[in-house]
């Protein structure tokens, strides 16, 4: 399937999205996410509330839009990983994916992983993407295995607990101020499942 062409429409809303997300991210790090409306927000980002909504139907969704491209690029490193490694394995390679944009800017990842979690609103949103994703990757674990839409239990369990493995290294290297290196917080996490 080929995928349809970039319009300079595109590159442009996508700006717009981000500078949005940007700025109400920073407002609400400020202020506090659950102290702040959505038409704060918007005017702060200089827009109506009705063009903050169009480009985000929640102030949840402005600040886990961040997270939007990490389940597509674990979801490659998975495709590409070689058919003949056991899923778990594939998995680990997978989830680094995750945490690969928390190296980014870490002042940034800690500030943003504090945000949601101390926001319950933030929290169930959260759990929301990590199920989709959980689902997502559960089905590259069925085309891997040569059973495309044959999503078992144990595909889903398997991508269950790696994505909880991300959740808790994330929410370990938070607490700890980034002091210790995610990767190896993840790599912990996740030798918790490795045969030994």
């Amino acid at each position: 399937m080929t995928e349809a062409p970039v319009t300079t429409r595109d590159i442009a809303r996508a700006a717009v999205r981000e500078r949005l997300a940007r700025v109400a991210v920073e407002f609400f790090r400020r202020e506090g996410f659950d102290k702040v409306t959505a038409s704060e927000v918007a005017d702060a980002a200089g827009v109506s509330r009705s063009t903050f909504l169009r480009y985000f139907g929640t102030k949840e969704e402005a600040v886990l839009s961040a997270f939007e491209p990490n389940c597509g690029e674990a979801a490659a490193v998975l495709r590409a990983r070689p058919l003949d490694e056991d899923a778990w394995t594939a998995l680990r390679y997978a989830m680094s994916a995750l945490i690969r944009p928390y190296y980014d800017s870490v002042a940034d990842s800690l500030a943003l992983a504090r945000l949601i979690d101390e926001s319950a609103a933030l929290r169930a949103r959260r759990l929301e993407m990590m199920s989709r994703w959980r689902d997502i990757l559960a089905g590259v674990l069925a085309e891997r295995a040569g059973e495309p839409g044959e999503v078992t239990i144990g595909f889903l369990v398997l991508t269950a607990a790696a994505i909880d493995c991300v959740t808790i290294a994330v929410e370990r290297w938070t607490a700890l101020d980034g002091r210790v290196d995610l990767t190896v917080l993840l790599d912990e996490a996740l030798a918790t499942f490795t045969p030994r």
